[in-house]
C-alpha cells in the first residue's frame, strides 16, 4: 500500500482552488460529467469523456508531468 506525499497533497490543492477559481464556471455548464486532465503549473488542460484519452492527449507533450485530474460537476473522479 502507498502512501500520500506532501507533494501529492499540495498538487491536490492547487489543482482544487484552480479549478474552482479559474475553470468551473467556464466548463461546468458544458462539460459536466467529462473528466479534466490539468497541468497546475501551467494551467493547461485536456477534456474528454474519457479518462485515458484526456490523459493520454496531455503526456503527448508533457511525459514527465504529474496532473490534477478530476471529474467536471462531481466531487469525485469515480466511485469504488
Amino acid at each position: 500500500m502507498s502512501t500520500v506525499t506532501a507533494n501529492e497533497i499540495e498538487l491536490a490543492r492547487q489543482g482544487r482552488e484552480y479549478y474552482r477559481r479559474v475553470l468551473r464556471a467556464k466548463l461546468e455548464p458544458e462539460h459536466k460529467g467529462q473528466y479534466l486532465v490539468l497541468d497546475v503549473e501551467t494551467g493547461e488542460y485536456e477534456l474528454d469523456e474519457d479518462e485515458c484519452a484526456a490523459l493520454h492527449r496531455a503526456r503527448a507533450g508533457k511525459p514527465h508531468t504529474v496532473f490534477y485530474i478530476l471529474r467536471v460537476g462531481y466531487p469525485t473522479v469515480g466511485r469504488i
